[in-house]
């Protein structure tokens, strides 16, 4: 059971008993609820610290917890009007050409924690089982005890850290080409911000990961679909989208793109980088997904930066989906004057990336740990995707799963035509089972419902196969049959 879990089932149980308690009354020890729940101590501190956050607890240092008094008199007065906000906040009231409102569900429905006891389809980062926690604990004891360990960095990042990304670029781009960020996202956030001015057209893959879709619209950009396939972005189709709208950016994924899984094929890597130059445009390269490579694989095609020389790819790069969701430690790496305003928009922003962070993640990458860990992902995704694949045939052979890709840590279902995707996910949740709209992957009207389910955020084949038979039961109640 994932801990958060149980945080919140101990956070359940507490509740019911605290009711036995007289306010003011102090509560069983830690090691109590340990003993009696079967759990870690470290979940006791937080199902009490989630009590105290909702005002039933109250704890004090070296004496415990106890219940909540009553609250004062006036304390659950109504709130206040706000709204007034909603004129504060409409793009019309401040004159903006365009909306200011951001619809962050995409992103959030893969960030939030589903309800104790489902199994979660919808996730974005590693199972805590496949994380490397022990070698990423070492990492930040050694690091805290680096020297100058708590200083602040260098704000384009550590030299080393510069040095280890930019070795991974095929040899175009150094280590003084790299700036390292708070994680991928934070990277887009920033390329976006830098290329393209708030009402301008940016070129997106269509379908495209919802982060990106949510980035461009908080920058006040308007994001423009450009369809995909089996092979990546069509590039007869790019071409155009360029001339008809005179975009000077387009955000891709060449490598297991989120959520097609598909690789760019060779012929159209090099018209992506033709066509973006005769356009004068940049191509803002998601590059997430290239530690997640399934044993299977063969070798891989290298990043679209090692075949620019002029300077046309911003490459983004990023360890949290390898590693942890809180190593949040990315790369921006680019080459010509734009790197200067890349530099200078993650300096307002961020400051630097905190060195504690930057530190563990140079050790974590030197130690011996590390390529074992890459070894150990790589298969354990290929195993989960087959045994995923071949339950979703036998159990659900009235979805289509068009393409089987070797990395990532999703598939990509098309749902018979007529689905209604809310009822789906919805009945998926009744039956025990969280999976992924397709609707916020599309800037515009999508082709068709589709779902996409991880397969890495799941304890392991069993919890795949039990989820797999729970989306069976929400089809049968959706579909019929």
């Amino acid at each position: 059971m994932h801990e958060r879990s149980s945080v919140a089932e101990l956070a359940m149980n507490l509740r019911n008993e605290i009711e036995h308690y007289s306010p003011g009354g102090k509560l069983p020890s830690s090691r109590t609820w340990v003993e009696r729940y079967r759990v870690s101590p470290v979940t006791v501190s937080r199902a009490l610290a989630r009590l105290a956050a909702e005002g039933l607890v109250v704890t004090r240092p070296g004496a415990g917890a106890f219940r909540a008094g009553p609250r004062p008199a006036g304390a659950s007065a109504a709130p206040g009007d706000t709204s007034w906000q909603e004129v504060a906040l409409s793009a019309e009231a401040a004159g903006d050409a365009v909306p200011r409102s951001v619809d962050a569900s995409g992103v959030l429905v893969t960030l939030a924690a589903p309800p104790p006891g489902v199994i979660e389809f919808n996730g974005g980062y590693l199972h805590p089982g496949l994380q490397p926690e022990r070698a990423l604990a070492a990492a930040l004891a050694r690091a805290g005890r680096r020297p100058g360990a708590w200083g602040r960095p260098p704000s384009e990042g550590l030299p080393e850290l510069r040095e280890w990304f930019a070795r991974g670029l095929g040899g175009t781009l150094g280590p003084a080409d790299v700036l390292v960020t708070a994680g991928g996202q934070s990277a887009l956030t920033t390329a976006v911000r830098a290329l393209a001015p708030p009402g301008a057209p940016v070129l997106v893959e269509s379908p495209t990961y919802p982060g990106m879709l949510a980035i461009a619209r908080a920058a006040g950009v308007r994001p423009v679909p450009v369809p995909a396939d089996a092979q990546g972005v069509r590039t007869e189709l790019l071409a155009d989208a360029f001339r008809a709208t005179g975009a000077r950016v387009f955000v891709c994924q060449p490598l297991f793109q989120n959520p097609t899984g598909a690789v760019l094929a060779p012929a159209r890597r090099a018209e992506v980088l033709r066509i973006a130059r005769e356009a004068g445009a940049f191509v803002i390269e998601d590059d997430f997904a290239r530690r997640l490579v399934h044993a299977d694989a063969g070798p891989l095609p290298g990043p679209l930066a090692a075949d620019d020389r002029d300077g046309v790819v911003v490459h983004v790069g990023s360890l949290t989906k390898i590693a942890s969701p809180s190593l949040r430690v990315g790369m921006l790496a680019a080459r010509g004057p734009v790197l200067e305003r890349l530099r200078a928009i993650h300096v307002v922003d961020n400051f630097f990336v905190p060195r504690p962070l930057q530190e563990a993640a140079l050790e974590l990458v030197g130690s011996p740990a590390w390529n074992r860990h890459l070894r150990s992902v790589a298969a354990e995704l290929h195993t989960r995707r087959d045994t995923m694949a071949a339950a979703l045939r036998l159990r659900l052979p009235g979805l289509a799963l068009p393409h089987i890709p070797s990395g990532g840590h999703h598939l990509w279902l098309r749902l018979p035509d007529g689905t209604d995707e809310s009822a789906l996910l919805s009945a998926a949740l009744r039956a025990g089972v969280a999976v992924a709209p397709g609707r916020p992957y599309f800037c515009a009207e999508p082709p068709a419902a589709h779902v996409r389910l991880s397969f890495a955020g799941v304890a392991g084949a069993a919890e795949i196969a039990e989820g797999v038979e729970r989306l069976r039961a929400a089809c049968a109640e959706v579909l019929g049959g």
